[in-house]
Parts: structure tokens; sequence; C-alpha cells
């Protein structure tokens, strides 16, 4: 579908949405995919389901709001549909500004109090750099230069709760779902893409999960190339013109081995201030392990060595060709930090982290909407002006209704000084029950007074 004819953004939303809503086929079911969409982009603050239903339905808040909480956490519809169309619709926008160049692997965060929310466990949580309690999200996203989107979102399911039957229950978690490691996750999402027929790009990972030879392997058997993250202490060959290997030894030793001239000075990008620029060295080795190292095939081992540094901070292992130049293999590495883009964009301006339903299918209804709006925006990058406060303000706000207060907000009280706050006093028995009897403060001066105990 061609957004282009629509007049202005809001426009181009609506249009937008309809096409959403032909995946579902329910008539209910697609208003309220819309209304959702909608909340998650026009809703003040926090993205819960009843600020939406403020700004969605202001006439009717507590009827919409439980026909959202019943769309998102009990409608059976495809979260793998609405992707698919979301990605049709998206990325002809991307693909304007050159073809698909990365497919980008990562997780995120997202902290939790409690323990109920499907997947929390205490685990390490990169939103806040240590380990607490969170759910934890897998994710592919497609890139190029100009912009980047989410194509798969799943879940990641700690053993203890894929191997807790209650708990499995309560939060209603497919029988089908069962124990997976984070890499086993990607692979999964990889292979979906590749059957999808996904537009291919070089992928893209950090060391956690670069170091994980069962993945790095699974992405060849795709026929894909990759350019993954390794940790320093990776044992290695380095292999000469000739095709001799060098003597085992860790990335790291090698980096450091390395002459001088092997070094050079690459720009990558430009930055918010000025330009991204680092030194670099590359080297074609062979991972070595203990058994099967005659298997292994040749690679590019990049390294990244800032002049501001000791030793060496970065290191890479890429399956693209050797005549990739210098300048194209750091470029297509750094790419990375879009990913990185996504999340912040998904977490503050719409809302990802806000779910608080604590089933399975809810959890990532809510995600897949969060993506569907924020491929919107995507679509519409070049459309706002670079002066907007958020480029989630291109849907008119609802006007909210009269003494709306969200639910747990504190009142509001008159303060001690008027100056400061000229709003009537609200009545002290605003609740709907009868006053208390009013009792006196001091017993009379003739009254016998008595000590009571506990043991009275």
């Amino acid at each position: 579908m061609n957004l282009e004819p629509a007049v202005d953004s809001a426009s181009r939303f609506a249009s937008f949405v309809e096409e959403l809503t032909s995946v579902i086929r329910h008539a209910v079911r697609a208003r309220l995919l819309g209304d959702y969409c909608t909340g998650l982009l026009a809703a003040p603050g926090r993205k819960s389901v009843e600020p939406m239903a403020v700004v969605t339905a202001p006439s009717e808040v507590s009827v919409q709001h439980q026909k959202l909480l019943h769309f998102i956490a009990n409608a059976p519809w495809s979260d793998e549909q609405v992707l698919a169309k979301v990605r049709e619709l998206v990325v002809p926008a991307i693909e304007r500004h050159g073809p698909i160049e990365a497919w980008i692997i990562d997780d995120t965060s997202l902290p939790k109090y409690g323990t109920h929310s499907v997947g929390v466990h205490h685990q390490y949580c990169g939103q806040l750099g240590k380990q607490a309690n969170c759910q934890v999200v897998v994710t592919l996203s497609i890139a190029n230069h100009h912009a980047s989107l989410p194509v798969a979102y799943r879940l990641y399911l700690p053993k203890a709760w894929t191997d807790d039957p209650a708990r499995r229950n309560r939060a209603h978690v497919p029988s089908a779902i069962r124990f997976q490691t984070k890499p086993q996750i990607a692979l999964e999402q990889l292979r979906a893409a590749c059957a999808a027929g996904i537009a291919r790009g070089v992928v893209l990972i950090d060391a956690s999960y670069g170091a994980n030879k069962g993945l790095r392997n699974g992405i060849s058997a795709l026929g894909l190339q990759y350019a993954v993250g390794i940790v320093s202490t990776l044992k290695l060959r380095s292999v000469a013109k000739d095709g001799m290997l060098g003597a085992r030894v860790s990335a790291k030793a090698l980096a450091l081995s390395l002459p001088k001239h092997a070094w050079r000075t690459i720009t990558w990008r430009e930055g918010s201030a000025d330009p991204l620029r680092s030194r670099f060295a590359r080297v074609r080795v062979r991972i070595a392990p203990i058994r099967g190292a005659a298997k292994q095939l040749e690679e590019t081992l990049l390294i990244e060595w800032p002049q501001s540094e000791a030793e060496p901070t970065r290191y890479w292992l890429s399956t693209l060709p050797a005549d990739t130049s210098f300048r194209h293999l750091v470029d297509v590495v750094k790419m990375r930090w879009r990913v990185e883009r996504d999340y912040q964009d998904l977490k503050q301006e719409i809302g990802l982290g806000h779910y608080e339903g604590r089933g399975w299918r809810g959890f990532h209804h809510h995600g897949t909407l969060c993506i569907a709006a924020y491929g919107f925006l995507v679509s519409e990058r070049e459309t706002i002006p670079p002066s907007e406060p958020s480029p989630a303000r291109i849907v008119t706000q609802a006007v909210l209704p009269d003494g709306y207060r969200p639910r747990g907000a504190p009142y509001q009280a008159r303060t001690a000084r008027s100056k400061f706050d000229r709003d009537p006093s609200p009545h002290a028995a605003r609740r709907n029950r009868p006053a208390a009897t009013e009792m006196p403060m001091l017993r009379p001066s003739n009254q016998a007074s008595s000590i009571l105990t506990q043991y009275d």
C-alpha cells in the first residue's frame, strides 16, 4: 500500500491502521487495534491501558478500558501476521534510501517489580546495568543507514518459568513453549526471516551472542554472512598470505602482537557533535578450538583500539569476503548502534515497557503494536520537522474529561498558601459513604479514667 496520497500525518496514520486491521478480520477487534495504536502515540505519560482509554474514548472511559484490556490480553489475533503487515508497509519507506544492509540480533530488558508477570526473573538487566528483576526480549531488526525496524519480538522464558507448571498456567504460557537460550531464540528468528523472504543483510550481534559457536554456525548454514562481536579470550590462528597458520593465541594476544603499521584511523559516520573515528586493525584468521580446527574456515578478525585506551577494546569476526574494503567493514559492524536507537524510542516514545498485564499473549500483543506504532513513525521520519518536540504527537489528542485523575494519582488538595494553589479545596467527606459521627476530643473532667491492657 502507498501512504503518500494522504494529505497529512493524521490521514496517513488512519490509512496505516486500516491496512493493519485487514489482517484481524474481526470488526470489533479491528477498531480496538486502531484505538490501541492511537493510544500508544497520543496518551501522555505512561502508556498503560487506562490513559489510552481516556484519549480514545473520553466519554466512556470505563467501558473502553475493559474493551482494550480484553483486546490486548485475551483476543486471539496473530502477532506474526500483524508484524508481517507492518514490515510490508514500512520497509518500502526505508528502502527508498538504499537496500537493507543488516540484520541485527539483540535483546532488551524491561525492569519489573514482583515475580508474577510472565518471564520476570532475577537476571542481568541491561537497562539498569546490574542483576535485577526484569523481563528480557530477544529481537531481530532489519536496517540500512537511514533507519531500522524490529521484525521479530520474543520473550526469553527462564527455566524457573518453563519448569514450573503452576506459573505457566497462571501466565497462560502456550504448551508448545519450551526452554530456549537467547541464542537459540535468535537463530529461530533468523530462520523465520529467511523463510519469509525478507531482503537479506549481514547479521550483526554483540559479543554475548557472538561467543556462541552454535549460533555462528547456524547463521552460516542459512547462507547468511555475519560480523559478530567476540570476547578477547577466543583462541585463533592468524593466516598468512601463503596460507601458513600462526600460533594458537587469544584474540587479545594477537592484537597486541600486530605491528604499528597494521593500525588505521577510520571515520565511520558523523556524530551529534564530531565525526566518530577510532583506530582499527584487521587480520585473516581461523578459529582454533581444541578439536576440529581443520574444519574451520578463514574469517576476518577486526579489532578496535582507541588512541586513549591502554589496550584494544572490541573484537569482531566477519565472514564478509576477504576483499571487502577496510572502511566498509568498519561501517558494517558499527551499524549495530541503530538497534539501541530503536529500543530508546520504543521505550520512551511508545511505552514498550509500560504493559501492566501478566500473561504471555498480552505481553506479546503489546510489543507487536508498539512496533507497529514505531514503524509508522519510521515511515514518517522525513515529514516530522526537526523542531518538533516529540514525533509521537502527530496524532491529535482527545480532550480529557473534566476532573480526570489517572488511577493511583494522589488527590491534589489545596495547599496552606492560597497564592500557590487557587483550586477549590475538596470536601472532607468526598468518599461515597456516610460521614463519621463527631466525637469530643476531651473527656469531661469529672469522669474517672481507666487503663486497659492487652490482658483485660
